[in-house]
């Protein structure tokens, strides 16, 4: 359970973060960028254990976290454009 509450805060926080260091106006309230943080977690540790930097119990740290996240909001960025 606290695993949980602990991904979702640390989620937010990363989250947060990639807006800030994003440039341009992106309209994401707190849920997406609870979201947003959260999936960019999980492809930080996806693709870090894909490559050889983490192991299977590994969790991926704050900056590739934060990376992961910023590269999302691009894609998501890119995605809300066309439409």
């Amino acid at each position: 359970m606290f695993s949980l509450i602990g991904t979702i805060i640390i989620g937010f926080v990363v989250g947060l973060i990639a807006r800030a260091l994003k440039p341009g106006d992106d309209k994401l309230g707190l849920i997406m960028t609870s979201i947003l943080g959260i999936a960019g977690a999980f492809l930080a540790n996806f693709v870090g254990q894909k490559m050889g930097w983490y192991g299977a119990g590994q969790a991926a740290g704050w900056i590739a976290s934060v990376v992961g996240a910023i590269i999302l909001l691009f894609i998501y960025s890119l995605v809300k454009s066309k439409t």
